[in-house]
């Protein structure tokens, strides 16, 4: 019975972990839709006056971007703002022919008389921090716009972004992400259906209440007070910024998210970059856990709550652990369950449980009628677009848990960035991406076992117990069956 009673423990710390975050997320939620129903009047720059108009640098970091860098900085040069009062930096840490290119397209956009530079480094210490750092030592704008190089903001991006900074405690605008290629597969439409929930229901949530949110490392502006007054760049974490949006938030500067401000981009669209974009996210997350738990418990300038909130927040690619252990132990539970009687008031108690999915299954519905609309047609496409979206994100539950032991535990690695294909030109260049990686992790195997081991949890709702078996699991399981499934085939043949 010790081992039972083991398994028992884990089980329940795990699922009052995810019931914790379920029940933030549910504040969240509230904290949106009253969002919704208030008026802001924010301080605005009037750029019609050309005494309030801020020098503005746009950074540019870009790694080996062979397949879209000419469309960036084509789309870049088309943002509409005061040419004396704009500056663009190409921060070029580019190891391949790009370096070439690159700097060919920017000689004639500097010809055309755009003040842009190209900025080489002869190594990549920092990675995007270290090149962003860089950049700032020489950068003459007072608000730094930073893009990534997938992203297309629209010519009028900087004047509807740049006049909240008449505020002088806002250090960070940040915009909505949008998908250009959100309907291109299933893999596209799950990372948009998680993407939207954040950028929608978290980061509202968050602002209006005062909570901590983050720069989501492209497609927003720092002031460039606020990065030197917060400790510049670091790149001791993969997520350089988040690292810095707590450090500037705890040093009382104000975050200002504009959800009607949206920056069109590009999703990962096989599965090898979704997968070292999911390790680079959830990683960082856990090393900013582990870097900043301190520093916002001990702050003395914010609210239990805000704490709280900030905690959670900061442990979110660790709620992936909490939902692997639960699917791993829910199988031993299910003979537990039907192998000791007087253990039946604890299963009923456990069943409340049920309500984490049904929270998260509110929250996303109210982004998901957001974006697509009511209705019955538009619920009973919902329904079957979050069955997807929850099998396969706990398919990741392997990967994704890995990179947050790593992070928890300081394990250090490289900055690995997401290759990016350029959409309109996808099957020109998907076979021939020369920064696809071609070989198959050994967490793949894994996930393969672990698609078995869910098929025997599905298995074994017939046989256990002797009243014609236990079926209160089987959606679980079959959910974990399809979800490991997805990523396991889907990794081999994309060639991980």
């Amino acid at each position: 019975m010790i081992l039972e009673t083991i398994i028992i423990i884990v089980y329940t710390i795990a699922l009052l972990l995810i019931l914790m975050y379920a029940l933030a997320q549910l504040n969240l939620l509230f904290n949106y839709l009253s969002a919704k129903k208030s008026t802001a009047n924010s301080k605005k720059y009037d750029l019609s006056k050309p005494s309030e108009i801020p020098f503005v640098t746009i950074q540019l970091p870009v790694y080996n971007e062979m397949y879209v860098m000419e469309r960036l900085l084509d789309n870049i040069a088309k943002i509409d703002y005061p040419n004396d009062k704009l500056e663009i930096q190409v921060l070029d840490d580019s190891t391949d022919e790009t370096v070439v290119s690159t700097k060919k397209q920017v000689d004639a956009l500097k010809a055309k008389g755009l003040d842009i530079k190209h900025i080489t480094r002869t190594n990549r210490v920092g990675f995007k921090a270290g090149a962003l750092k860089e950049g700032l030592e020489v950068a003459k704008g007072e608000i730094i716009a930073i893009f990534d190089s997938d992203f297309l903001p629209s010519p009028d991006w900087l004047k509807r972004t740049v006049p909240y900074f008449k505020d002088e405690q806002i250090g960070v605008v940040q915009t909505k992400w949008g998908h250009i290629n959100r309907d291109y597969s299933i893999l596209t439409k799950i990372q948009a259906f998680a993407l939207d929930a954040h950028f929608s229901l978290e980061q509202v949530g968050r602002n209006i209440k005062g909570h901590f949110i983050n720069f989501n490392g492209t497609a927003g502006l720092w002031r460039k007070a606020c990065i030197l007054d917060a400790g510049n760049w670091e790149g001791d974490t993969l997520t350089e910024d988040l690292d810095l949006s707590y450090r500037a938030q705890l040093k009382n500067w104000k975050f200002k998210y504009l959800e009607d401000v949206e920056t069109p981009a590009e999703l990962p669209v096989v599965i090898s970059a979704a997968r070292s974009q999911q390790f680079r996210w959830n990683k960082g997350g856990a090393e900013n856990f582990k870097k900043m738990k301190w520093r916002v418990i001990k702050s003395k300038n914010i609210s239990s709550k805000t704490k709280m909130h900030g905690l959670l927040h900061l442990l979110n690619s660790s709620m992936f652990l909490s939902v692997f252990v639960v699917a791993i132990l829910s199988i031993p539970m299910l003979y537990i369950k039907n192998e000791y009687a007087h253990l039946k008031t604890y299963f009923i108690v456990m069943s409340f449980f049920v309500i984490s999915t049904i929270i998260f299954f509110i929250c996303y519905w109210v982004m998901y009628k957001k974006i697509y609309g009511g209705g019955v047609k538009g619920f009973i496409n919902y329904v079957g677009m979050f069955f997807v979206f929850f099998s396969i994100a706990m398919g990741f539950s392997l990967h994704n848990s890995i990179a947050v032991i790593q992070g928890h535990l300081g394990k250090k690695s490289e900055f690995v960035r997401t290759p990016k294909f350029n959409i309109s030109k996808f099957k020109d260049n998907l076979k021939s991406n020369k920064y696809i990686k071609k070989t198959v992790s050994i967490n793949v195997i894994f996930e393969g076992l672990l698609m078995l081991y869910f098929a025997f949890g599905m298995y074994s709702a017939f046989i256990v117990g002797n009243q014609g078996g236990d079926f209160g699991l089987f959606p679980f399981h079959l959910m974990l069956f399809l979800g490991f499934g997805y990523v396991f085939f889907k990794s081999l043949t994309s060639k991980v």
